[in-house]
């Protein structure tokens, strides 16, 4: 504010370089998105030449149609929305549980058990995943909606979010609420629960944005269109057909169309909770 008493031609130079770099990176970090809904609108888009062709050949949606009515895209969104959801309601549960526990309970060995869902944060995917496909075989659950959903009910990160957001809250209502003689359920779901609805809609944003966005363990556990992801299905698409840009990138627009709707409503929640579970005892 002093800067602008003083030097006003200064602060408002230094006000547009500021806005100019960061349209610039935000042009450069939205460029794919809109290159990709370019090409889905864009009919046969290798075929032209130069890119001032492309740019200037007529729009069509009949790819987003083809990919709607054909090869079981309309399934592998049921499925991919499915899955999403259910995961995502589980972890908004369980890891809600499983943090007040570690937040509120005096048990022996909380510290160990805590430690190891951190270590567990540590441990990359790919490390885990011929164990848990071996495991998979074993329950009979390869191309079923168990394999794709038990597994990701409870995620380290939604404990460690959750229970860093619970310890920043006053105990004094759960110790009001259990001297009225509530019980140990009613205090975490209808007192507890409340309090922590920000922290739980930047987990079930995170949730739903990573089930959604999941290929590996998909890709692995599913062999058949009848239980096929979003992902999965356009990573076959493309295998089964030659190089269709319009109809492969239209089927990605699909796919990417879910993601960016959340991000632009709830960006705000999203930035927040990345700084949410940093709050120290």
């Amino acid at each position: 504010m002093k800067l602008s008493r003083r030097f006003p031609l200064v602060y408002v130079a230094g006000t547009g370089v500021r806005y100019i770099l960061l349209g610039t990176v935000a042009l450069i970090m939205s460029f794919p998105l809109l290159w990709m809904l370019l090409l889905s609108l864009k009919a046969r888009p290798q075929s032209y030449a130069s890119f001032n062709e492309l740019l200037l050949a007529p729009l069509t949606l009949q790819h987003f149609g083809d990919i709607l009515l054909g090869d079981a895209f309309g399934r592998y969104f049921i499925n991919s929305l499915i899955v999403a959801l259910v995961v995502t309601a589980g972890n908004s549960v369980f890891c809600l549980m499983t943090a007040y526990a570690f937040a509120r309970k005096e048990f022996r060995g909380r510290g160990l058990l805590f430690s190891s869902v951190l270590a567990v944060m540590m441990i990359p995917p790919h490390v885990v995943m011929i164990p848990l496909y071996r495991m998979m075989v074993a329950f009979g659950w390869i191309n079923t909606y168990q394999s794709l959903i038990i597994p990701w009910l409870v995620t380290p990160f939604g404990v460690f979010l959750l229970r860093q957001y619970i310890i920043s809250l006053p105990s004094d209502v759960e110790d009001a609420a259990r001297i009225d003689g509530a019980s140990e359920w009613y205090i975490l779901f209808r007192v507890v629960m409340p309090l922590c609805k920000p922290a739980l809609t930047v987990l079930a944003l995170y949730i739903f944005l990573a089930s959604w966005n999941s290929f590996l363990f998909p890709f692995l556990f599913t062999n058949d269109a009848a239980h096929r992801t979003l992902t999965v299905g356009l990573a076959a698409f493309q295998s089964k057909n030659t190089i269709d840009w319009s109809h492969l990138m239209a089927g990605a627009s699909i796919s990417a169309l879910p993601v960016i709707a959340l991000f632009l409503v709830f960006q705000k929640q999203i930035v927040q909770g990345m700084t949410a579970g940093a709050l120290k005892e």
